[in-house]
């Protein structure tokens, strides 16, 4: 029987996963087996799936986070589709739980679907928006096409200069994703150097460029880190038509985007 009988909220956070798997896919950000999604869902955990025995062996974190002892986390998984997820959740990620040595977890539900291979980076940003009293619960990280092919330009890859042009293209990026995008220069995929890089622009941002990667994004839950992706990916094709037209789009002047702060009580 599956983790989710019976437990409706669950149920709900895990088919949210589902949709914005399914968007990512729609989107064509999610190539093959492209893009990761963790949740914590340690909330909606009850006392039986606490006394739930493990599916797997103990298998090795790969960083020790104290933060984590205990949670629980829905995890995509390893070299799985965002397509067959949107489908088929249980099948293509599983639940897991943190071990008390807090370097450590079990698969316990529905299947031995080994997590993602980027596991440590997104448990250690996990473990920091626990460490800092943050309401985030998700994390996506997915290939954006427009949002990549702008950071092949070394010339948008300085601090805030691409947060500028986006937020100039439409009123609605700055509202929705009032923090802008932090920049990680190129950095092999899945190492720690990658994760500690993240680590440090999630201290100002929400949504991270990962250099001729793709992007990072944190949030309430999965949907509101989709949504912070969407917005600056649509401000990306704006730009973008704007330049296959044939002209330098004049966005936003910097006072009418004073104005919006203003107007919308935003942080920048």
């Amino acid at each position: 029987m599956s983790i989710l009988e019976g437990r409706p909220a669950l149920k709900a956070e895990i088919m949210k996963i589902a949709e914005v798997a399914g968007y990512l896919w729609q989107n064509g950000w999610a190539e093959r087996n492209g893009g990761n999604i963790t949740v914590n869902v340690t909330d909606l955990v009850d006392d039986e799936i606490r006394q739930m025995p493990a599916l797997s062996e103990v298998k090795p974190i790969g960083v020790t986070l104290p933060q984590l002892r205990g949670c629980y986390f829905y995890c995509k998984g390893t070299g799985k589709r965002m397509r067959d997820l949107a489908r088929w959740p249980m099948q293509n990620g599983s639940v897991i739980r943190i071990q008390d040595d807090c370097a450590s977890y079990v698969i316990i539900a529905d299947e031995v679907v080994m997590p993602t291979s980027e596991l440590p980076s997104h448990l250690s940003v996990h473990a920091r928006l626990i460490e800092t009293g943050s309401p985030y619960r998700a994390t996506v990280h997915t290939h954006p096409i427009e949002l990549v092919a702008m950071s092949h330009n070394p010339k948008f890859l300085g601090k805030d200069v691409l947060t500028r042009i986006l937020w100039s293209m439409i009123p609605e990026t700055k509202a929705f994703c009032p923090l802008g995008l932090g920049i990680v220069p190129y950095t092999l995929p899945g190492s720690n150097e990658l994760a500690d890089a993240t680590l440090k622009e999630l201290e100002e941002y929400d949504v991270v460029m990962w250099e001729k990667h793709g992007v990072f994004a944190k949030g309430l839950d999965v949907m509101d880190a989709f949504d912070q992706i969407d917005v600056l990916s649509k401000s990306a094709k704006i730009y973008i038509a704007a330049r296959q037209m044939g002209f330098e789009p004049e966005g936003m002047s910097d006072e009418q985007m004073k104005e919006m702060t203003r107007a919308f009580h935003l942080p920048r």
